[in-house]
């Protein structure tokens, strides 16, 4: 039996207490911000299980998350808990509530930035099953939710090994064989015998093909401003009807490289055909360069603090791409150049079609979802989930 209740009465609302500056990239317990990406901190202040949901955004798009453990929250960040979780499970409540996270942004106040009020969530009516279906439900989702993460942590660990590669080879010069590679004085200093000082728009061709209704209508949409971290996870995507028509065609292998801070550190590689949005450089390899070295070029750390550093614009800053094609690269010989692809092609491989894994298991959770909450669907019937192929 499925009753019917308000937020309000179910659950405990509080927030956190912290300024978005107290993020730290090495601290040691989540921080939980109005933003996609969840942060770092050095302090804990909520040691509990519950949902995060933020309390404010521009667009009206909120972040919502579930956790259990030490954490800690910014000050408009709203910390959910069940009153009673012999009545309502926690993690029953992040899924009935990603259910209505376009009701709330259809009913939130504010003009430049959305708002969501105690007022507007305790009127939120949730659907509450008995507790046994809420187990089963949260059972069939949570075992795709943690498909899902088990594929970006591999993800993430790729990506780790592919900037270590490019680090160890091309700034550290300890490629394969290096030890017999003789050295030659230039401008930089001692380099290896037929390497030669260059620039990234030695490597990459920018792409600049638009949309068009008519030819385009059926790719997907990726917006890199939705994807937290510097990651492949491609939380992002979007459907075809919300492409507009300043959007950008990108090309499976191709680069795309956030050009508006603070998504400079956002480089992905395209998994398939699609569409970006005009704040978003889209890249090709160039001339002798394969597609491993661009994209392992765009990913380096080197490559984002250049950006930030060159970066124009007060309100917006920005890196436009004849500022971006200037900064030095380091071009090695082409047999260094061959090995490098061979050593990380497989590497990126693996990357595409676990982003592929995770796209089809979200999209079978995301159809899921809604049915499961209403009722549609009988929970005694749905098999568990396997990882799918793409």
């Amino acid at each position: 039996m499925t009753s019917v209740h308000n937020l309000g009465g179910l659950v405990s609302f509080r927030t956190g207490k912290l300024n978005s500056n107290a993020a730290n990239p090495s601290g040691a317990y989540p921080f939980f911000t109005c933003s996609q990406e969840t942060y770092r901190t050095d302090t804990y202040s909520f040691d509990t299980e519950c949902v995060l949901l933020a309390g404010n955004n521009a667009n009206g798009i909120y972040p919502i998350k579930y956790f259990s453990g030490r954490f800690d929250a910014y000050q408009r960040t709203y910390v959910i808990e069940s009153l009673d979780k012999k009545v309502l499970l926690n993690r029953y409540l992040y899924y009935a509530l990603q259910v209505q996270l376009e009701h709330l942004r259809s009913i939130s106040t504010g003009a430049a930035t959305k708002f969501l009020t105690l007022t507007i969530l305790n009127g939120i009516e949730i659907k509450l099953p008995t507790l046994p279906r809420q187990e089963k439900i949260v059972y069939i989702l949570s075992a795709y939710d943690d498909l899902i993460e088990n594929n970006t942590q591999r993800i993430a660990i790729m990506e780790e090994m592919v900037r270590r590669i490019y680090s160890e080879w091309f700034v550290s010069f300890r490629f394969p064989g290096h030890e017999n590679v003789r050295t030659a004085e230039s401008a930089l200093g001692p380099l290896p015998e037929g390497w030669r000082r260059g620039s990234f728009g030695d490597v990459a061709k920018k792409k600049t093909e638009r949309y068009t209704d008519s030819l385009h209508s059926s790719l997907p949409l990726i917006d890199l401003s939705r994807i937290p971290r510097r990651s492949n996870s491609l939380l992002g995507v979007g459907l075809s009807d919300e492409i507009k028509t300043s959007r950008l065609i990108f090309r499976q292998g191709e680069v795309l490289f956030g050009a508006i801070r603070p998504n400079f550190h956002k480089v992905l590689l395209a998994p398939f055909d699609g569409v970006s949005n005009v704040s978003v450089h889209i890249f090709e390899n160039k001339g002798e360069f394969g597609p491993a070295f661009l994209f392992s070029t765009a990913f380096a750390d080197e490559t984002v603090s250049w950006a930030i550093q060159h970066s124009g614009g007060m309100k917006m800053p920005t890196i436009n791409w004849d500022v971006l094609s200037e900064m030095p690269v380091l071009l090695p010989s082409n047999d260094v150049l061959a090995r490098f692809e061979k050593c990380v092609t497989p590497l990126l491989q693996q990357i595409t079609t676990l982003v592929r894994k995770n796209l089809n298991l979200r999209a079978t959770r995301d159809l899921l979802l809604p049915k499961l909450i209403s009722g549609e669907l009988d929970v005694s019937e749905l098999p568990e989930p396997e990882a799918t192929t793409p």
